[in-house]
Formats: structure tokens, C-alpha cells, sequence
């Protein structure tokens, strides 16, 4: 991976709140077609980090880096500019629009002339084909959102992020609460889009399994720290769950 232009690197990032320390020196590296997955339980500290990647929260200290410069990103429209993209657990899509209107919710295609009219048929092929060629498949996209199977809606929250020009994707837990055969279609378009666009991804997960399967490299944090770094193919998930459990064992004889 080495040969891949950096996408993002964060250096020594800490982050409090009044006297909870919540990052506490972490470091990452994210390069342009590569997948990062992050892992850890409750509390470890990926919300976080995840919240200071979009601008939703700003490093107390540390250095973050968007592709090679130095920032400070100020807010979640300084992050999106720069094309960092989040799609979060409750996916943020509006259940009774259609498909072709998340698609473009927020950035809708406005007729030119003397009244602002949305442009319903541009939205509509843009949004079909682009759902196309992204090998996403729906029945039609005038289909409402609340009509979906969970892994169809997760396909169109990615789906919309990645419209919005992303150069970097964040996904909190894509797979959670899904079947194999959703997980497998998600995994799928995971993929197909990182091989397609050159994205650079960073997966928030909790199944060491699934994990290790999609990414090309692991980031175990515990306790506001990374603990384990390592390539997905250089390690396995006994070895994971033995840090886990060290861990574990350690905060018990500590009391904590």
C-alpha cells in the first residue's frame, strides 16, 4: 500500500471532554484505495475519532493531515468540501421520498428559469444511472426509501455519499443487524467501489470476521488508544480477540 497517495493521516490526535479524556494520542493512516477497519468495543473511542474526521468535533491536540496539508477541519461543510463523506448507523435518508430524491437531497436539480421547480426527470436519470454503473440494483428508483430492505437502504445512503463527489468514505457499522445475504451485497458494493473509484474507506466495526475479509489493514483502539495495528492478511481474529482478552484481564486485576 505503500505506493498509494496519502488520503488522511492523523498524528498523536487527542480529544477531551472538561476531564474524560476520549482519544488519547492516536495516530492513523489512510491511503487513496485502501480500506481501513476500525475496531473496538463500546467506549474505545471510534465515535470519536469518527466525529473529528467529519468536523464534527475538533482535536484538542495532534495533527490531522487531508491529502498531504495540514487542517483543521471547522466544521462537517469544511470536511464534505474536502470530500469526506460519513454515512452513519441511522443512515440520515428521508423514508418517504423516493429513492432518486435521496439521491439528491439537499443538492436537488433546480429548473432554470423564472420559478424555482425541481427537476424531476434530471434527478431521476441521473440517479438511475448513476446507481447503475455503482452496480446497485432497485426495482425503480421512484420507489420510496421506506419501501427498501435494510441492506437496499444502506446500499443507497453509501450510494449517495459517494454521488457527493467523496474522495473519502466513512462508514459506521454498514453491516450491523443484517443478514448474511444484505451483509454480502453491501460487502460487495464496499468493494466494487474501491476498486472502481480509488476510494479511501474506513470502517467502523464490531464483527472481527467480516473485518478482516473486506480490509486491507486492522486498527484495534481500546480505551481512547490504539493498541494493534497490523495488514488484514498478517493477522486473524484469535489474534484480535487475545489482545481483547489481555486487555480484559488487565483492567480486572487493576480494579478498573
Amino acid at each position: 500500500m505503500s505506493e498509494l497517495p496519502e488520503a488522511l493521516r492523523g498524528e498523536d490526535i487527542v480529544k477531551r471532554f472538561g476531564a474524560v479524556t476520549a482519544l488519547d494520542g492516536v495516530s492513523l493512516t489512510l491511503r487513496q484505495g485502501e480500506i481501513l477497519g476500525v475496531l473496538g468495543d463500546n467506549g474505545a473511542g471510534k465515535s470519536t475519532l469518527i466525529k473529528i474526521l467529519t468536523g464534527f468535533h475538533q482535536q484538542t491536540s495532534g495533527k490531522l493531515f487531508i491529502h498531504g496539508a495540514e487542517t483543521m477541519l471547522r466544521s462537517v461543510d469544511h470536511a464534505r468540501a474536502l470530500g469526506i463523506e460519513c454515512v452513519y448507523q441511522d443512515l440520515a435518508l428521508a423514508n418517504s421520498l423516493s429513492i432518486y430524491h435521496n439521491m439528491f437531497l439537499n443538492r436537488e436539480i433546480i429548473h432554470r428559469g423564472p420559478f424555482r421547480l425541481l427537476n424531476n426527470r434530471a434527478m431521476r436519470s441521473r440517479a438511475a444511472q448513476f446507481l447503475e454503473e455503482i452496480g446497485v440494483h432497485v426495482p425503480s428508483v421512484d420507489l420510496a426509501v421506506e419501501q427498501l430492505s435494510g441492506g437496499q437502504r444502506q446500499a443507497i445512503a453509501v450510494a449517495r455519499a459517494v454521488h457527493s463527489d467523496a474522495r473519502i468514505l466513512l462508514l459506521d457499522e454498514p453491516l450491523a443487524a443484517m443478514g448474511a445475504r444484505e451483509a454480502g451485497l453491501i460487502i460487495d458494493l464496499i468493494l466494487r467501489l474501491k476498486k472502481k473509484g480509488g476510494l479511501a474507506i474506513i470502517m467502523i466495526m464490531h464483527n472481527y470476521a467480516q473485518t478482516l475479509d473486506i480490509a486491507d489493514r486492522v486498527m484495534l483502539m481500546q480505551r481512547g488508544r490504539v493498541t494493534y495495528q497490523r495488514e488484514a492478511a498478517s493477522t486473524s481474529v484469535a489474534e484480535l480477540m487475545d489482545i481483547v482478552r489481555r486487555e480484559y484481564r488487565a483492567m480486572r486485576t487493576n480494579g478498573q
